[in-house]
């Protein structure tokens, strides 16, 4: 008899030429992500191509009970690490009946900000820095910290090896190999400052699809977190006190910061973002006024600063961007829960529409 690993690990490319195709979307919360799966009869990789859809939007919080349905448009396509063969993910953003955006629906705005011919032209590159908290699921405690105690201080965890230090590997290089997999452009991991906390990196990625590989990058690792029996938590300050909090670090550079003569347009640009600052922190994240306290590598909530090298900065310059005299900067304001398509596309029109 065929045991239950052996039918989910079933290959279905040589009996069929029907797919999965696993619909994904943001919920109503702004940071929970629902799927559902339908079979298509073959494969496919252009989301244009795809069917929409639809679901019960009063149950994710997103419409009431007497017109509930929500349809789902197909944005961007990835492999299925899960199921394998030609199987996809697909990212999704929700709109009414009669074709309108709902609330919830952020990447909608942010594409007619990457779409504008004066973003465009400029190619604007993305690097996320997203990190997160790996919790014990039935205690909602950090991975490897005692039940009800603390582990020893922060210095030996970031980046650190050993059973003692690293808590967590297996879920991480899962879910690093299962994004190179899906066709993420994950850049790299590593383990982060607090113990049983961690980051990935997407990018560089242009305009819209930073975003959305973002988002489908957290779906996978919520999924892989499911099958290994803990839970993600992207909290910006998931412990309170003398430990680090979490963020999703934006790199960011345009065609003309990557040119001959870039560092001047980066000190402008940087120069703008200063004039928007609480616009941008009110749109980076809930929660981030406990992580933006002036310690722990940030800066404080209510103060502007840029410098080069600088993590203690709100806009962090790298030492090789300065020498070279062209490049990118990094903005440390995000908080880990971030949305990437309000983040991106808010840099992007500050720097370059206004």
């Amino acid at each position: 008899m065929a045991l239950l690993n052996d039918l989910i690990n079933l290959d279905l490319t040589d009996s069929t030429k029907k797919i999965i195709a696993e619909y994904i979307w943001i919920g109503g919360s702004g940071m929970d992500l629902r799927s559902k799966a339908r079979t298509l009869p073959k494969p496919e990789s252009d989301p244009k191509k795809l069917p929409k859809w639809n679901y019960d939007g009063s149950s994710t919080g997103q419409a009431p009970g007497e017109d509930s349905e929500v349809i789902l448009y197909p944005q961007a396509i990835f492999k299925d690490p899960f199921r394998g063969g030609n199987n996809i993910l697909v990212m999704c953003d929700a709109y009414t009946p009669a074709g309108e955006p709902i609330p919830t629906n952020k990447r909608h705005a942010a594409a007619k900000i990457f779409s504008n011919p004066e973003v465009e032209k400029e190619v604007p590159w993305y690097g996320i820095e997203q990190e997160y908290t790996l919790l014990q699921k039935d205690i909602n405690w950090p991975l490897g910290w005692p039940k009800g105690g603390f582990p020893g201080p922060q210095g030996p965890y970031y980046c650190g090896i050993g059973a003692d230090k690293a808590f967590g590997r297996d879920v991480v290089d899962a879910h690093y190999k299962a994004c190179l997999y899906a066709g993420i452009n994950i850049s790299g991991i590593n383990g982060e400052v607090m113990p049983g906390q961690w980051e990935f990196q997407v990018g560089p990625s242009v305009g819209i699809s930073a975003g959305d590989e973002v988002w489908a990058a957290r779906y996978i690792l919520e999924r892989i977190t499911e099958i290994a029996g803990v839970v993600v938590s992207f909290d910006p300050k998931p412990i309170p006190g003398d430990w680090n909090g979490a963020g999703a670090h934006t790199n960011y550079s345009t065609k003309s910061m990557r040119d001959e003569g870039g560092y001047e347009i980066i000190k402008k640009a940087i120069e703008k973002l200063g004039l928007r600052h609480k616009e941008h922190i009110a749109a980076y994240g809930e929660g981030n006024e406990r992580r933006l306290t002036g310690r722990h590598e940030t800066a404080n909530i209510h103060t502007f600063k840029w410098g080069v090298a600088n993590r203690g900065a709100s806009i962090r310059v790298g030492r090789d961007t300065e020498q070279e005299g062209k490049g990118y900067f990094e903005d440390r304001r995000p908080a880990s829960n971030m949305d990437p398509y309000v983040v991106t596309s808010m840099i992007a029109e500050t720097t370059l529409l206004l």
